[in-house]
């Protein structure tokens, strides 16, 4: 008659358990995993009028700043809404000193936009430049306070850009016409370019209308 064997357990210390899995507790000291801000972005068309819903963050994305702010000026309904680091930068000009100018103003900049967020006030970012990871910082910020995330690419400046940006500036429409914003955690995107920067006469934050 034969036996089977006695079954041998293996105990694992804490710090031999390498994998991951929900059940499990984050080991202390470890980083914190980011939260998964991706979503299904819709791409919008031009119109004469575009409508976000209160309190969402509208980034601009733009290879002139000029171009940007001058867009920003024409459609803006509510113009006190419009931040960008060139307006914190002008505030902070002979004020601070030089070599702390600009981490100061991305501090100023990253607190006003994190205060309206939370506050459920509108933000639209003059963005300052085209690389993915500014999008990310503000995107993640709204997507802790639950805000809706847009954003509007303006080609407006493309032929006084540097080879730089518009390398960027294309990166950033093939991403758009892919839908791979979403990926970015941007739910809206709309792309404005030649005469289609025209078409647009105001932007407003206000909620659908009602149907009568």
């Amino acid at each position: 008659m034969s036996t089977n064997p006695p079954t041998r357990s293996v105990k694992f210390s804490d710090d031999e358990r390498g994998g991951w899995s929900s059940d499990r507790p984050r080991r202390e000291g470890a980083p914190r995993r980011p939260a998964d801000v991706s979503t299904r972005c819709r791409t919008l068309v031009p119109a004469d009028r575009l409508r976000y819903s209160p309190g969402s963050l509208l980034l601009i994305a733009a290879p002139s700043a000029a171009e940007r702010d001058r867009f920003a000026e024409r459609v803006l309904e509510d113009r006190g809404a419009y931040l960008s680091l060139d307006k914190v930068r002008a505030l902070l000009r002979g004020r601070v000193a030089a070599e702390e100018a600009e981490a100061r103003a991305v501090e100023l900049l990253d607190t006003a936009v994190g205060r309206r967020l939370e506050g459920g006030e509108s933000v639209v970012l003059g963005l300052d430049g085209l690389a993915p990871d500014e999008r990310e910082r503000y995107v993640r910020m709204a997507h802790a306070a639950r805000r809706p995330r847009h954003l509007i690419l303006l080609e407006a400046g493309r032929e006084q850009a540097g080879e730089e940006a518009r390398a960027a500036l294309d990166e950033l429409r093939r991403a758009l016409v892919a839908g791979e914003l979403g990926n970015e955690g941007i739910q809206t995107a709309l792309r404005l370019s030649g005469g289609a920067v025209g078409e647009v006469k105001k932007i407003v934050f206000r909620p659908p209308p009602r149907d009568e």
